[in-house]
């Protein structure tokens, strides 16, 4: 009995022992499966979500318009309209050629900006830290660029401009250097982050005056030689500024932000082969375009749009519309809110119904392209889809493909060997977009924001392009 009941609990101890053993085995595997079957967890092709994704693949929302727009047929005469440019508005260049700027001998000591934002942002900054120098007589240390928390891109200033032109073209109006002299060296991102600094300038109010910068920052700067001011986005007026300051910042904005040559090659490459989708193979090497003769261009060239469609998953969420994607995306951008913003966004408070009633929710790829389809845009329209990442992927885009099957992108014109320079860098990725929005016959943006103000500004210095400009609000059917 004593034998027998000795082999029942050994029996018990081993099939504990068995059981305990599976169950680590399933909880690693559980563990690894993302690792060994990643395909899984991603995408299983250009239209589908994966297996275990976030999202359920959208459906149509708009599934009535959707298929008026596609048989839709547009008159020679519409089309003909579409790419007439808009009559002059009235809107004047900037004249910067006839103001003859003259650098002070002596400067009141140096002054830094720290940049957060995108790219367009950042540019702005880089504009206001060119005026706010100019305002105090200051030397500008190359604006420092903060790396964003949604792009995680820690491209810098001399990354993503030609620094050298930056300084030779406003030589004559301020002074500038690329880093600290050795007694200055110690002021730096870190220092500033580790404890409150005298020399660090943090309450630059939102279009602060130029009188603001004088009573608040020269004083620092004169008693330490140096000030350093952060946050800096949107941190001066546009109204209310003498005219040369005015004109600085038009001068900082077209001539001495230029893109670092890889970019304007591969930008280059892009429009060519927008223009000629004949030629677009059409490459010396993987960095040099074979140039096209004026010739050609006399001849008449192809049109193509920008589509400038920020549907990302910053936008998504901040936005805190449905967008069709089940419950599991409800859920997954209710989380990415609280991880961002604490849970703190203003329009959680609304429903869905109530936001889009109020148009605050972005459009999405398919009413952006209804909408495209409603101006008089067929499938025969060469698009150029300027995007770093669209929330949903290709699932979310097919809709807005089926519309315009001609749509491109960095992915589709260019190789991967071209596309190395800037592949992982968001800011590198939208200054390629930007510099072929430049060259666009039409720009349209599908939502009010940095990237459309500084086109905008662009196009309308030029006085040579059509614009379109579409508000930030949904569909309704």
């Amino acid at each position: 009995m004593q034998s027998s009941s000795s082999s029942f609990s050994s029996l018990n101890k081993s099939g504990g022992i068995g059981v305990g053993r599976r169950s680590v085995y399933v909880g690693l595997l559980v563990i690894l499966l993302p690792v060994f079957f990643p395909n899984l967890f991603s995408p299983l092709s250009h239209a589908s979500p994966s297996i275990f994704s976030e999202w359920n693949a959208p459906k149509s929302r708009h599934l009535p318009l959707l298929e008026g727009a596609l048989q839709r047929q547009t008159s020679y005469e519409e089309q003909s309209d579409l790419w007439t440019p808009l009559a002059n508005q009235g809107w004047k260049p900037c004249d910067v050629s006839s103001h003859v700027a003259v650098l002070p001998k002596k400067r009141q000591g140096y002054v830094q900006v720290f940049l957060d934002g995108g790219l367009n942002q950042q540019r702005m900054g880089i504009c206001d830290a060119v005026a706010v120098a100019k305002i105090l007589n200051a030397t500008l240390v190359i604006p420092y660029l903060e790396v964003n928390p949604v792009w995680q891109d820690s491209s810098s200033f001399t990354d993503i401009f030609d620094v050298d032109h930056f300084i030779d073209v406003l030589k004559d109006e301020i002074s500038i250097v690329k880093q600290l002299p050795k007694a200055y060296s110690w002021s730096t991102r870190e220092y500033y982050a580790t404890a409150i600094r005298a020399t660090r300038i943090k309450t630059a109010p939102v279009h602060a005056s130029a009188n603001w910068y004088l009573e608040n920052v020269l004083p620092v700067m004169q008693s330490y030689g140096i000030a350093a001011i952060a946050p800096f986005s949107h941190r001066l007026a546009f109204d209310n500024m003498p005219m040369d300051i005015q004109r600085l910042r038009c001068k900082v904005n077209f001539q001495a932000l230029a893109f670092v040559p890889h970019v304007k090659t591969l930008g280059d490459a892009l429009v060519n082969r927008l223009r000629y989708p004949s030629r677009k193979s059409s490459v010396v090497s993987t960095e040099y375009l074979e140039e096209t003769s004026d010739e050609r261009h006399k001849q008449g060239s192809g049109k193509f749009v920008v589509l400038h469609l920020r549907f990302d998953k910053d936008m998504a969420a901040h936005s805190a519309c449905d967008f069709g994607g089940g419950k599991a995306e409800k859920l997954a951008l209710a989380k990415y809110r609280q991880v961002i913003w604490q849970g703190r966004v203003l329009n959680s408070q609304f429903t869905d119904e109530e936001l889009r009633n109020q148009g605050r929710c972005p459009l999405t790829p398919e009413e952006i392209g209804l909408l495209l389809a409603a101006l008089g845009f067929d499938n025969s329209t060469r698009l150029y889809l300027a995007s770093h990442k669209v929330y949903g992927g290709e699932a979310r885009i097919s809709t807005l493909r089926n519309l315009f099957p001609l749509m491109e992108d960095k992915k589709s014109l260019a190789s991967t060997e071209e596309r190395a320079k800037i592949k992982g860098k968001a800011s590198l990725l939208a200054a390629v977009d930007y510099y072929v929005s430049m060259h666009s016959d039409i720009f349209i943006s599908a939502s009010p924001g940095n990237m459309h103000n500084a086109l905008v500004l662009f196009l309308t210095d030029q006085l040579a392009f059509k614009c379109y400009y579409t508000c930030d609000q949904s569909i309704n059917t």
